[in-house]
């Protein structure tokens, strides 16, 4: 039985996300009571319909939820944090619930039933998620996962996920060294290799092995590892299994034939199709959504600048396949922010931004003029941020595979501005480029959705604005 729950705690989200789900809908439900435990009739009026409007209210709260990255599988947040984040998100599903309600009067359940269940759901599901979080740290929950190998590639994995939020799902029971292979790893988390592998694992109960050897040639025990897997022990490359587990591809670990082999790249005519669909479907309704936003902020720009300056912005930029195109935005900066030509990286507190496009650049809408990039085909609603020439050239040479990430359209979202703060320079463009080639390889309608919601998140607290 324990092995099995181990199995199943990558599902920890899923599972946290139904049981918080539950606690929301029986909040309102308690929150009818509580107002109108006095009067039988308003009680029994109230009852009517009442489980699709808890499934309403339960919904609209855990997707401000997700907006606010509390189903992220790789959070790394105090609590105090948690529960600022939780805060904001009842705020911003208690906003979405009276945009529901004004949309569907039927839903509505009364000012005084919404706002207690909104008190209790806040305590319910703060409390929940505190100890459902010192449930999933424990360790005889967690996958035990044995790495075959002590050599420089384990090492290097040993010193990338030594927090332990790094390791919220699995814990490393152990290196098993290779003969021959020269062991780098600390000698106290080196296991002895005396016994054969599958007995290894079955001691140790392990149930996964992760092949993290710095020379597979010759050096794999190819029927130990058959012998596991007839036992159900799940087997995996050590760069697969970090990608997995980190949401990023590691740079120094890759191999041409990983990216060859591992899988990913949906670029089927039906995955084309469904991405097109939805980034002309979220394109239209986000110029209905921010239409007076992108009318105020001309108005500022014009106030600011005065008449005869523009207001929007074309800049080359590097698309799909290499190919450029001409991107639109707000003008945040002076006009004179490049007059000797050449191409800088933005920095923080940049005098070349103006007062407007200080504030604009925050709240991200100088980027939604970006919607006409991608009504004309451009540019996705998400994907790898697109960069200027200049700066793709030198970050092509200085950056192995980066021209990998213009396989897909570029995006005015993306896995990488979630994810990680903004990139100034080459060696954080590098690790921005870790999360763009995890998207790439993984890319998917559901991705995508997960990826516009939580930019919310970004938006909200300002991360990776400059």
């Amino acid at each position: 039985m324990l092995h099995f729950l181990r199995r199943q705690a990558a599902r920890w989200l899923l599972l946290l996300g139904g049981c918080e789900l539950l606690l929301l809908a029986a909040s309102l439900n308690l929150a009818m009571q509580l107002r109108y435990f006095r009067s039988t009739d308003e009680l029994t009026e109230f009852s009517a319909h009442m489980p699709e409007r808890s499934l309403v209210f339960a919904l609209i709260i855990v997707l401000a939820m997700v907006a606010l990255g509390q189903y992220q599988a790789h959070m790394r947040m105090t609590r105090f944090g948690l529960l600022a984040h939780q805060a904001v998100a009842f705020v911003l599903g208690g906003l979405g619930l009276v945009v529901a309600y004004y949309v569907v009067p039927q839903a509505y359940v009364g000012r005084g039933v919404l706002g207690i269940a909104l008190v209790l759901g806040f305590i319910a599901v703060t409390t929940f998620r505190l100890l459902f979080m010192r449930l999933v740290e424990l360790d005889a929950l967690k996958r035990r996962v044995l790495i075959l190998g002590a050599g420089m590639r384990a090492a290097q994995f040993h010193n990338l996920m030594r927090r332990r939020s790094d390791r919220r799902g699995f814990n490393v029971v152990g290196y098993l060294p290779r003969q021959g292979e020269p062991i780098v790893v600390e000698n106290e988390r080196v296991l002895s290799a005396e016994a054969p592998l599958s007995q290894l694992v079955q001691r140790e109960a392990i149930d996964e092995v992760v092949v993290g050897v710095d020379d597979r040639r010759g050096h794999l025990p190819m029927d130990d590892l058959l012998e596991c897997r007839q036992l159900g022990i799940t087997i995996t490359d050590l760069t697969t299994f970090f990608e997995r587990e980190s949401g990023r591809v590691q740079l120094t670990l890759l191999e041409p034939s990983w990216l060859v082999f591992s899988g990913g790249f949906n670029a089927t005519p039906l995955r084309r199709l469904s991405k097109r669909c939805f980034d002309l479907t979220m394109a239209v309704v986000l110029m209905l959504l921010c239409w007076p936003l992108m009318l105020l902020e001309a108005l500022a720009i014009r106030l600011e600048s005065g008449a005869g300056q523009p207001i929007l912005y074309r800049q080359e930029r590097v698309g799909e396949r290499g190919k450029t195109f001409s991107l639109l935005k707000f003008r945040s900066m002076r006009t004179d922010a490049e007059r000797d030509g050449v191409v800088r990286w933005a920095c923080k507190n940049d005098d070349r931004v103006t007062r407007v496009g200080r504030i604009s650049r925050k709240l991200r809408i100088d980027e939604l003029p970006q919607l006409w990039n991608v009504f004309k085909g451009d540019m996705s609603i998400v994907g790898p941020r697109p960069e200027r020439p200049q700066l793709v050239a030198d970050l092509t040479d200085k950056i192995r595979y980066y021209s990998v990430r213009h396989c897909l359209k570029p995006g005015l979202a993306g896995w990488a501005q979630i994810s990680y703060p903004y990139g100034a320079s080459v060696e954080e463009a590098a690790e921005k480029l870790k999360y763009d080639l995890f998207y790439v390889k993984n890319h998917n309608l559901l991705f995508d959705l997960l990826i516009l919601i939580q930019t919310v998140e970004v938006v909200l607290f300002g991360r990776g604005a400059r």
